[in-house]
């Protein structure tokens, strides 16, 4: 099998396959096993976002994606109550990564190099009170805008807003 930048496997003249490693691996990495619609890994220029198996599973791992000194630095954040279902980072700022939960809320992160301690609280909380909430995703062209969907409905939020979604129910 060829990858079009790295040979993964080779074949030798022997009916055996040899395995290369391929550099650049991330390894040690305990990723929860989940069950829900949503991304359970996500990347920004910056960053690289993915579930635990952590708190029952209401944690999410950070890490750089280009590491300054060759090894990567895996933090955990406590994110939320229950299941982390979805994550998005901000196309805007790719340091801004909002999750959505079984706990039935959106947080959004203003996080930092995985080597920093992060923060232990949101910038911003939103509790739609709809059900648990599955997906949760940055508007690509219009910044601050966040669409979230519940088990009932889809809710778009303005996150300069807090008080209450722009449109829900009737979508």
């Amino acid at each position: 099998v060829h990858n079009s930048s790295r040979n993964i496997f080779q074949c030798s003249s022997f009916p055996t396959l040899t395995v290369n490693t391929v550099k650049g691996w991330i390894n040690n990495i305990h990723a929860g096993s989940v069950s829900c619609q949503g991304s359970h890994i996500t990347a920004s220029s910056k960053l690289v976002a993915f579930n635990t198996d952590q708190a029952g599973g209401g944690m999410v791992g950070l890490t750089s994606v280009s590491p300054s000194d060759g090894q990567w630095t895996v933090t955990q954040i406590s994110c939320h109550s229950d299941l982390v279902t979805d994550m998005d980072f901000s196309p805007f700022d790719e340091c801004l990564l909002a999750t959505c939960s079984g706990d039935e809320t959106v947080k959004l992160w203003r996080l930092c190099d995985p080597e920093q301690e992060q923060p232990s609280s949101p910038e911003l909380t939103l509790q739609p009170g709809q059900g648990r909430l599955e997906l949760v995703h940055f508007h690509p062209t219009s910044s601050g805008l966040l669409a979230v969907a519940t088990t009932k409905s889809p809710l778009i939020w303005d996150t300069s807003r807090q008080d209450a979604p722009l449109a829900g129910n009737r979508i």
